[in-house]
């Protein structure tokens, strides 16, 4: 999802929207991935030890023993001196959330949901002969290449 050095762009940028939990950041950037891209806790925790290792982070920890972190001084003027990286990683965020749920995917996602009711209906209310079983399959299968196929073309 990110080259080199783009989560810790993007963790800074939350950061500077306000404080949050580890936790937090990973179900935010899945939030605006549109659920596409959900960051590891091995990915977010050691990126944020970084930040606070260069300066750019501090945590406080709560009762219970969670770490808070915030933005420093040090961490926005990274983010500004790096404004066209930030913004370029956070866009592209953005995208694939759109890409999911933006309006132009609505006629993609209805037409989804009239697959999957199609084959509930074939699969819950006939004998699954094995006949019948291959023909759904087959059928699904050609849906399936036929989208793959779309992936592979410029």
């Amino acid at each position: 999802m990110f080259e080199q050095g783009g989560l810790k762009f993007v963790i800074l940028r939350l950061l500077d929207e306000k404080p949050r939990h580890g936790y937090e950041i990973i179900k935010e950037l899945e939030e605006r991935s549109g659920g596409r891209y959900t960051p590891s806790p091995g990915t977010v925790y050691p990126t944020l030890t970084m930040l606070e290792e260069m300066g750019f982070a501090s945590a406080a920890v709560e009762e219970g023993g969670k770490k808070v972190y915030s933005i420093t001084d040090a961490g926005r003027q990274h983010l500004t001196e790096n404004k066209s990286a930030v913004d370029d990683v956070i866009d592209r965020l953005a995208q694939v959330g759109a890409s999911i749920f933006g309006e132009q995917m609505r006629s993609a996602h209805e037409a989804m949901g009239s697959l999957a009711r199609s084959y509930a209906h074939v699969t819950m209310h006939r004998t699954a002969d094995p006949q019948y079983v291959a023909r759904v399959v087959e059928i699904l299968k050609r849906a399936s290449a036929e989208l793959e196929a779309l992936t592979a073309a410029p």
